[in-house]
């Protein structure tokens, strides 16, 4: 087991969702919201920031791969699973754990936008803007860090970790 140094504590991360929870209920107020959870690595952040939304939700999930076992992005962005209903004429926000690159984020606001929703936005745990090439805005931003794999809070590295309750650096991989 590799040691792993916090980055951001549960209290930073669960102050800055209850933040985040007022912003979205304030904005779709009168509105119906479709909260879209991008597997796997976002199903924390999805299932704790929606604790904080108090208005009328749906939601629902898709499947997404672009890293493998590795810590950098491969680039290729491949879809795993679907929705499971249609969004068409619904407002819904993309619920992501990080964009690194953008790309994958690219993809799906670019696959969701064909589907023709009311609204689309993106909602973002983590962004690492040095590397953000995507070019896709992110609404609702929870963090910005500095360019390391991070780990925990529902994202892995080689499928381990996604149950450590913070956001960490693996030791080896923490700048020096």
């Amino acid at each position: 087991m590799k040691r792993i140094a916090t980055m951001l504590s549960p209290e930073e991360i669960d102050s800055r969702l209850r933040e985040m929870g007022r912003e979205i209920s304030e904005d779709y107020a009168g509105r119906q919201l479709v909260l879209v959870g991008v597997l796997r690595g976002a199903y924390m952040f999805l299932a704790d920031l929606c604790r904080y939304i108090t208005i009328p939700i749906e939601v629902d999930f898709l499947g997404v791969q672009s890293y493998g076992d590795e810590t950098t992005s491969s680039g290729v962005v491949r879809m795993t699973s679907d929705l499971s209903r249609p969004i068409q004429d619904k407002h819904v926000l993309v619920v992501e754990d990080i964009v690194d690159t953008g790309l994958t984020a690219r993809y799906l606001i670019q696959n969701l936008e064909t589907r023709k929703p009311a609204s689309l936005a993106l909602c973002a745990l983590l962004e690492k803007p040095k590397n953000n090439v995507g070019g896709v805005p992110i609404r609702y931003l929870g963090f910005t860090i500095p360019d390391q794999f991070v780990i925990g809070y529902g994202m892995d590295y080689a499928s381990l970790y996604r149950n450590v309750p913070y956001i960490g650096v693996l030791e080896d991989q923490k700048e020096n």
